[in-house]
């Protein structure tokens, strides 16, 4: 049943705000605090089966961008810049009136991770404002660029603090004015290194009372645990402040606030570490929706939506029509309005460049609401019954009583495939034409933050 909409009277702002490597079950049973988050989720619409289209940091962040999956975007894994010759989502509300701002990590240039990245087409139409880095994750060694000053700004203290002060300000700025403003906040915790949290928040955590999750065993570093939930409380602490400024600015009736991740973290479940997998704690993101008329508050959705969903949708709610034409994301706007009738079937998930220092090989897969399905190019891989195994502890890819229901989803993700023009080609092959070099690629290790499963680096 449809949910009647207000009509807004205005364009809405939009503050969206993302996490890098914040899983979507921190939301839904573990032990960490989250008191902000819990009450944002009660003002608006709570998403328990968002995913990461492609779960690693770049590709992800230009599907958010672009509406486009990664190998049409081209981005296809970290350190790759994303083209200057895409209409971005700041391209759009550039073009109908909005300002566009960006805060924090970018990681969409190339692969200095400490460039200048300069005003212009590299900065995808958030003209407005920039303070924003490329890549950087000493969380007390960190530093940005403002707006088209080449210098370093160095930070006194930990990260997510100061960009948390600059929101602040510049939605206090734009308040002011009487066109929209768009701001993105992209923090760079709670990935590793996990340790380097602020002590009163590492002090919240002590390791001898971390509850594991049933699908860790019971031998991991309960240390690194602990720091990513210090690093959580922390963002939450950024996060309602940002709420606080909304509030006190008087613009929450008149502002589309959205909480995510590009991605979520293993954090030894399934005995895996970090992210580029098929499992929930890996493409499995907090999604939250707020837009008080418009999006009915306290509600829930597990209808599947994914990263790429999220430019057609904002712009829809916004108004805005200048969307291209021919993006892969799904505008999903009625849905977050009210609408449960609007379900997609599944999203696509997928690696189609896994370097050769990991354990597996490239994948491709589907969420629906209930299950998840990858495979490899020359076998099946992962079917769970997500409802019925949370913890995805009984895989039941080629089980005999379930060849029905795999061969279901196997025609689903064949369809995906068809529509994307996917040839589902070796890792090699796609490295050869977009991400040279990749075949020795790895990933930066972080002090004592190095996870392996035995099989290699995972």
């Amino acid at each position: 049943m449809s949910t009647s909409r207000a009509q807004p009277t205005k364009q809405p702002n939009i503050v969206f705000v993302f996490a890098d490597q914040m899983r979507q079950s921190l939301l839904e049973g573990e032990q960490v605090q989250i008191p902000n988050l819990a009450a944002f989720a009660q003002e608006g619409m709570a998403f328990s089966r968002a995913i990461s289209n492609t779960p690693v940091c770049c590709p992800a962040r230009a599907s958010i961008l672009t509406g486009l999956h990664t190998l049409n975007h081209e981005v296809v894994f970290n350190d790759k810049a994303l083209r200057t010759d895409l209409k971005s989502i700041a391209h759009c509300l550039n073009e109908d009136g909005y300002s566009c701002g960006y805060i924090g990590k970018w990681h969409l240039d190339c692969e200095d991770r400490g460039v200048f990245v300069p005003p212009g087409p590299r900065r995808q139409g958030f003209d407005d404002f920039w303070a924003a880095y490329n890549c950087n994750h000493d969380y007390y060694k960190a530093y940005y660029y403002l707006n088209d000053d080449p210098e370093p700004h160095w930070i006194d203290g930990y990260e997510p603090f100061k960009q948390t002060e600059l929101a602040v300000e510049y939605i206090q700025e734009k308040v002011q004015q009487e066109s929209p403003f768009c701001l993105f906040v992209s923090f760079g915790t709670p990935h590793c290194p996990y340790r380097r949290a602020p002590q009163d928040y590492l002090d919240m955590y002590p390791e001898d009372e971390i509850v594991l999750k049933p699908n860790v065993s019971d031998d991991v570093d309960k240390a690194a645990i602990a720091g990513y939930y210090a690093h959580v409380t922390a963002l939450d602490d950024c996060f309602g402040s940002i709420l606080d400024s909304i509030e006190d600015s008087g613009v929450s009736d008149d502002t589309i606030v959205v909480f995510t991740s590009d991605h979520g973290d293993m954090l030894f479940s399934q005995g895996r570490g970090w992210k580029c997998k098929p499992w929930a704690e890996s493409v499995g993101i907090p999604f939250l929706v707020r837009w008080p008329g418009h999006v009915p508050a306290g509600s829930t959705s597990n209808s599947p939506v994914s990263l790429v969903d999220v430019m057609p949708t904002l712009l829809a709610l916004a108004g805005c029509d200048k969307a291209p034409e021919h993006i892969d994301g799904v505008d999903l706007s009625d849905l977050f309005l009210g609408n449960k009738a609007t379900v997609q079937p599944s999203v696509f998930i997928n690696m189609p460049v896994v370097p050769k220092a990991y354990s597996f090989t490239e994948w491709r897969g589907i969420v629906t609401e209930r299950y998840t399905y990858a495979r490899f190019r020359d076998t099946p891989w992962v079917l769970y019954d997500d409802r019925d195994d949370p913890y995805q502890m009984r895989n039941l890819a080629n089980s005999p009583e379930h060849q029905a229901l795999q061969t279901q989803l196997e025609e689903q993700l064949n369809g995906w495939l068809e529509k994307l023009g996917d040839p589902f080609a070796s890792s090699d092959t796609v490295a050869e034409e977009l991400y040279k070099g990749s075949q020795d690629c790895m990933m930066p290790f972080y002090e004592n933050d190095i996870i392996r499963s035995g099989k290699g680096i995972d």
